[in-house]
């Protein structure tokens, strides 16, 4: 008796030969049973996901067999979870599973008249499956990381600039379940520009702290990836390695291949897999400083001084003026307009103890960034601004301040023309 197969499955050979890829052909909605078209694009969901089950389920017809081996996947997937979190296996039934699987990922599949052969991932619920299996649902994670992922094929290198499979796996990826707290551009407009292959080759701090305050990042992350084609169609071998910093120091590099030039996807996404476990170990050896010239203006060379004779003046704690020394700090604030802008500035300069305040990436009708030189520590600068009417919101050395909210400020600035531009902070 013969077997109607689905073309879906034309990588098979290729995606054996790397059992961790993870190839998400669709994602797959629980509620209508459709596959989402394309990547998910930036998927940062923080879902539990189990990969790799397989399934094998005979019914009447392909449909009511298919929708069987996704159940069978459900509940196989929940006892590997809680066997990886707990130590120990537990159960559920189909309609609490139901209502905690967020996604079904079709790794590979093989659809008949009445039988489905698959290969399933299942994504659960976080704080859900965490609350039942008595685990925490929060992680420790790194820094925000700005993510410049590099091509190389044919002799070009490209990061934004045409169709670069490698963005199109990093896109594919699940960051949620990372410890890595990864800033992924959406690769339009500027971005083409800022961050091309030529930008990881530079090393000047200057340049590299304005596009990570131009992204809310702390430091940068350069992974690669170097195409290798032996003849069009044929074997590909990829060449992948984890890059960090301005100064692009290699923290892994490893080499994959297929056999198939149509398994060019699933090289990719195990590549990319491999990458962040890197990153990962990494971040937990210690081994992600971020430079300090990135967090902090590179000192100024002091002055001669010249001997004049006179008794030493006696350091009494005082703010001189015209002095420079202090901590640097980046603050966020509302610009709808020119004036806003510079009254902002006017502003913050006139705060006690802010020694210099310069817009370092100006955006117009969105949200500016300037580098304040405060003589204390960051909790006198969030304390001296709050004094003086503006609405803080801290991180790691930067600081989000709003109008708003405590007595008039002795400057005050132009407010916000929309409120919308709130969230993004």
């Amino acid at each position: 008796m013969s077997r109607r197969i689905s073309p879906v499955f034309a990588a098979t050979a290729a995606v054996a030969l790397l059992a961790t890829a993870g190839f998400a052909l669709a994602q797959v909605g629980k509620s209508t049973g459709k596959a989402e078209a394309g990547p998910a694009s930036g998927d940062s969901s923080g879902s539990f996901e189990v990969s790799g089950v397989t399934v094998d389920v005979r019914a009447k017809d392909a449909e009511s067999a298919r929708l069987g081996g996704w159940r069978l996947a459900q509940r196989k997937a929940w006892g590997m979870l809680a066997q990886r979190l707990t130590g120990h296996g537990s159960t559920l039934g189909d309609s609490a599973l139901d209502g905690m699987v967020t996604g079904i990922i079709v790794e590979r599949e093989q659809i008949g008249p009445n039988r489905y052969v698959a290969k399933l991932g299942v994504l659960f619920d976080r704080n859900r499956a965490a609350s039942l299996l008595g685990v925490a649902a929060q992680m420790t994670r790194s820094p925000p990381m700005l993510l410049i992922p590099v091509q190389v094929s044919g002799g070009a290198h490209r990061v934004f600039e045409g169709n670069s499979v490698f963005l199109d796996g990093w896109k594919r990826f699940r960051t949620g379940n990372s410890a890595i707290d990864y800033v992924r551009p959406a690769g339009g407009g500027p971005d083409r520009l800022l961050m091309n292959a030529g930008q990881t080759a530079r090393r000047g701090r200057g340049w590299w702290r304005a596009i990570l305050d131009q992204y809310g990042a702390d430091d940068v992350l350069i992974p690669t990836v170097e195409l290798r084609r032996s003849y069009p169609g044929g074997p590909i071998v990829g060449v992948f390695t984890a890059g960090h910093g301005p100064d692009n120091r290699r923290i892994a590099q490893f080499v994959l291949r297929v056999n198939d030039g149509n398994a060019l996807p699933a090289l990719i996404d195990a590549g990319i897999q491999r990458i962040d476990k890197a990153y990962q170990d990494a971040m937990r050896a210690g081994l992600l400083r971020t430079d300090r010239l990135l967090v902090t203006e590179p000192p100024r060379p002091e002055l001669p001084v010249e001997e004049t004779g006179e008794e030493a003046l006696v350091d009494t704690g005082e703010i001189v003026a015209g002095a420079t020394a202090g901590a640097a700090f980046t603050v966020q604030f509302d610009t709808p307009n020119v004036a806003a802008l510079t009254s902002g500035e006017s502003a913050v300069r006139g705060v006690p103890g802010v020694t210099s305040a310069s817009t370092t990436s100006m955006a117009l009708g969105g949200i500016s960034v300037m580098r304040v030189t405060f003589e204390g520590n960051q909790a006198s600068l969030t304390a001296a601004l709050r004094a003086r009417g503006w609405q803080v919101e801290e991180g790691p050395g930067v600081l989000r301040i709003r109008r708003g909210g405590g007595s008039a400020p002795a400057a005050a600035a132009t407010p916000p023309a929309e409120a919308g531009n709130d969230s993004d902070g």
